[in-house]
C-alpha cells in the first residue's frame, strides 16, 4: 500500500550527503547515511540496501509501492542522496550492481557460511567481505581530512589513542607503528588512566578516539575530557554523524560490509587498519629525517635477536 503524498507527518529535515565526495558510490552514500534516516526515509534506504538490483528496475512508483511509502518520498530521497530526481538515483544503482555482477561471486557476500562449507569458500567469503568494505573505506575517505590528521600528529608533542574492545586492538597497532617512527604515544585502554593521561593534555596534543560506531560512552569520554584540556583531536568511526564525530576536530571515516557470519564490529577492523596504515605513513612522510634515522636505531637494536642467515643460531 502506497502512502500518502504527504506521508501522513511533518516534513522531515532532508540530510543532504554533504561531506562526502561526488564519486561515492550510491549503496556506500546509502549505507553512510542510513542512521541519520527516519520514518519512511530510513524505509526506502533499507529497501534500496536489501535489494539494489530490483530496486534499480522499479520504477519510482514501484518503488514506493515496494518500501511502504510515497512517490513524494522517493523524490526526497534522491535530493538526500545528492540526485536530481530518481532517473539519476537508478542509473548510479545500476551502475553500481552492473559493477558487482561483472566481478563474479567473489563480491557476492550474502550467503550465509553454513557449518559443513569448504574452507575455500569461507576464505572467498570473508576475503570479498573485506575487500568490498576497503574499497568502500577509500570511496568514502575524505583525505585532506587525513592531511590535517597527520600534520597534527607529526607536531605532536604527545599523542594519546583510546578504544575499548576490539577498537583496543586497533588502537594498539598504531601505537606500535608510531612509536616505531619516534612519534610519543599511548594507547590506552583502561578507561581510569586514560582519564588521567587525558587531563594532562594541552595544545600541541594529539588525541585519537576509536570507535565503529562511535557511541562507546568510555572513548567518548576519554577524547572529551582530552579536547577541553586543548589537544586537537581525531575520531575513526564508521558514522560521521555520531557523538564521537561530533565531538572531534578531525573525522576519518571507514566502511562496513555487513555479513551474516561477522558482526559490524570485527567487520570494521580491516578498513580501520587500511585508514591508520594511510595515515601512519602520512606522518612518516612529514617527519622523514627522524622516521628514517629511527628505523635504522631499531632494526639495528633488535639485529642481534634475528636468526643468522647461515642458519647458525645465536648463543
Amino acid at each position: 500500500m502506497v502512502e500518502p503524498a504527504v506521508d501522513g507527518a511533518a516534513p522531515a529535515v532532508i540530510v543532504h550527503a554533504s561531506g562526502m565526495n561526488g564519486s561515492d558510490g550510491v549503496l556506500v552514500r546509502v549505507r553512510t547515511l542510513l542512521p541519520e534516516f527516519t520514518g519512511a526515509l530510513q524505509r526506502v534506504a533499507e529497501h534500496v540496501l536489501t535489494d539494489p538490483a530490483a530496486a534499480s528496475r522499479a520504477t519510482i512508483v514501484e518503488l514506493a509501492e515496494r518500501s511502504g511509502t510515497s512517490p513524494a518520498t522517493i523524490t526526497r530521497f534522491c535530493r538526500a542522496l545528492g540526485f536530481d530526481g530518481y532517473a539519476d538515483l537508478r542509473l548510479g544503482i545500476a551502475a553500481e550492481t552492473g559493477r558487482a555482477r561483472s566481478a563474479g561471486w567473489t563480491v557476492d557476500i550474502g550467503r550465509e557460511i553454513q557449518p559443513g562449507d569448504p574452507l575455500e569458500r569461507v576464505l572467498g567469503q570473508i576475503m570479498a567481505a573485506d575487500t568490498r568494505a576497503m574499497h568502500d573505506t577509500a570511496e568514502l575517505l575524505d583525505l585532506a581530512e587525513v592531511e590535517r590528521a597527520a600534520g597534527a600528529i607529526a607536531a605532536a608533542t604527545r599523542v594519546n589513542i583510546f578504544g575499548a574492545s576490539g577498537s583496543a586492538l586497533v588502537g594498539e597497532e598504531m601505537q606500535f607503528s608510531l612509536h616505531r617512527i619516534g612519534v610519543p604515544a599511548w594507547a590506552w585502554t583502561d578507561v581510569h588512566n586514560g582519564l588521567a593521561s587525558a587531563a594532562l593534555s594541552r595544545a600541541g596534543d594529539v588525541a585519537l578516539g576509536i570507535s565503529h560506531s562511535g557511541e562507546t560512552g568510555e572513548t567518548i569520554e576519554l577524547l572529551a575530557e582530552a579536547s577541553s584540556r586543548g589537544a586537537t583531536t581525531i575520531a575513526l568511526t564508521s558514522f560521521p554523524r555520531s557523538p564521537l564525530a561530533e565531538l572531534a576536530d578531525i573525522v576519518l571515516v571507514t566502511a562496513t560490509q555487513a555479513t551474516t557470519f561477522r558482526p559490524d564490529a570485527l567487520s570494521a577492523r580491516h578498513p580501520q587498519l587500511v585508514v591508520l596504515d594511510l595515515l601512519y605513513v602520512a606522518v612518516a612522510q612529514r617527519t622523514h629525517e627522524r622516521s628514517h634515522a629511527a628505523f635504522q636505531r631499531t632494526a639495528q637494536a633488535v639485529s642481534g635477536h634475528k636468526a643468522a642467515k647461515d642458519g647458525s643460531s645465536t648463543p
